[in-house]
């Protein structure tokens, strides 16, 4: 039986991952508020809790509509999201793959991707959730400084 070649994917090697981008975030974004006041108006007001709390992160944050839901960003790339669902809200994570997360709160098994299911009659813990969406924030901003470097150096 021949060798299986498997590619290698030398950018993760590296320790690079490419950062996904969005067009049109803005400082604060029109469509984002419509849409953290619209139906199910329950599972919405607990979307925009959260992404209040995203908002608040840094003067930096902006905002802006992808796939449907709000996201939150630095620059145009961003960090967390918020999603409503008939029965759950979710808040996102677009490099949760690579947070630490001593509460075991991440939901997920994609290459990058996590989220934190939320549901109305279901206590979540606040302030690792708090946790969680400042590091991811913080880890963007991260990110972001390593590839100006890895550009101007």
């Amino acid at each position: 039986m021949p060798a299986r070649r498997v590619p290698l994917d030398l950018h993760a090697l590296s320790g690079h991952v490419e950062l996904f981008r969005i067009s049109g975030s803005a400082k604060r974004d029109a469509s984002v508020e419509r849409w953290l006041v619209g139906e199910p108006t329950e599972l919405r007001s607990l979307a925009k809790q959260w992404f209040t709390r995203m908002r608040r992160c840094g003067d930096d944050v902006r905002e802006g509509m992808h796939d449907g839901c709000p996201v939150a960003c630095v620059e145009d790339a961003p960090f967390c999201y918020v999603d409503s669902f008939t029965r759950h809200v979710n808040v996102g994570f677009f490099y949760g793959a690579m947070l630490e997360d001593a509460s075991d709160l991440l939901e997920g098994a994609g290459k990058r991707m996590r989220h934190v299911k939320l549901k109305a009659d279901r206590e979540v813990d606040v302030a690792a959730l708090g946790n969680l969406i400042t590091a991811a924030y913080l880890d963007l901003k991260a990110r972001l400084a390593a590839e100006r470097d890895s550009t101007t150096g």
